[in-house]
């Protein structure tokens, strides 16, 4: 059944994410997504759980709404942090 996220392909967000990481690492400050028209974009919820967990403390993103924080665009998130230390 086909649905909008189109299979969740590899997302510029996934791109710059993974380019971050493969460089020496560093954590987003804000984000901007736009279309070819230069509309704002909101990124799908994979890419808002990449966004979140590769994140600056109070990160900004540009939504179709104005200006949010992750935490605002994701309440009760899941991240590293729920997770246990590796013994």
């Amino acid at each position: 059944m086909e649905n909008a996220s189109y299979g969740l392909t590899l997302c510029a967000e996934c791109a710059l994410v993974g380019n971050l990481h493969m460089t020496g690492g560093g954590l987003l400050r804000a984000f901007y997504c736009v279309d070819a028209a230069g509309n704002v974009l909101m990124p799908c919820g994979r890419c808002r759980q990449l966004l979140y967990e590769f994140r600056a403390p109070g990160m900004e993103l540009m939504t179709t709404q104005g200006i949010k924080t992750m935490d605002q665009v994701l309440p009760d998130a899941f991240g590293p942090q729920n997770l246990e230390d590796p013994r």
